[in-house]
């Protein structure tokens, strides 16, 4: 599978906040697994399905903490 949609999520949180928005995506079952590429500058990647990815990006957009989407090469 190559679709836009299978692109990862990548975001970039205050460093406090790594782990809410971690738990944020376990409360809602897992519509995106969540890994810490860099904890220190609050780099995370969500990992999201086609089914799954519309869902997350509203729930994160949502959130009352400031989240900044990054590209990552």
């Amino acid at each position: 599978m190559n679709t836009t949609n299978d692109k990862p999520i990548y975001i970039q949180v205050e460093p406090r906040y790594v782990n809410y928005v971690n738990r944020i995506m376990e409360g809602y079952e897992y519509l995106g697994v969540v890994s810490t590429l860099d904890r220190n500058k609050g780099l995370l990647i969500i990992r999201t399905t086609p089914d799954t990815i519309s869902e997350v990006r509203e729930i994160l957009a949502h959130l009352p903490i400031e989240i900044q989407h990054v590209s990552v090469s």
